[in-house]
């Protein structure tokens, strides 16, 4: 569920310092899909390293919690999580570069979990 989305009308790198997380959309801004179509999967993988008390053996074979490749709405993203540029800052660049070097659309939101369901 998102709780507040912000469409980026800038291109980046204007995402706002107290944003949670940005959220790397599949799509550019002349409304094509990006290609190739894991691409998000793909760079969730190369960010797999960065994570809360850096990486460990076996890391890799996990996404990293600050940088996580989802589907919303149909349209693949990578969400982003501004932990990542407290502690990697140079891991951040990369990730917002990847987005501003292929024209991909950027929004600033925060993901909530789903409501408990209710009990019988």
């Amino acid at each position: 569920m998102i709780l507040w989305y912000q469409p980026s009308i800038y291109h980046i790198p204007m995402v706002s310092p107290t944003s949670k997380e940005v959220f790397i959309q599949g799509i550019t801004h002349a409304g094509k899909t990006f290609r190739p179509s894991d691409w998000a999967e793909r760079l969730a993988g190369v960010m797999s390293g960065f994570r809360p008390g850096g990486a460990k053996p076996g890391s890799h074979l996990s996404y990293s919690p600050w940088c996580i490749p989802t589907t919303l709405n149909g349209v693949k993203c990578v969400v982003v999580n501004s932990d990542l540029r407290d502690h990697e800052p140079m891991a951040w660049d990369f990730v917002i570069n990847f987005a501003r070097d292929n024209d991909l659309q950027v929004a600033e939101a925060c993901l909530l979990p789903d409501p408990p369901l209710p009990t019988p």
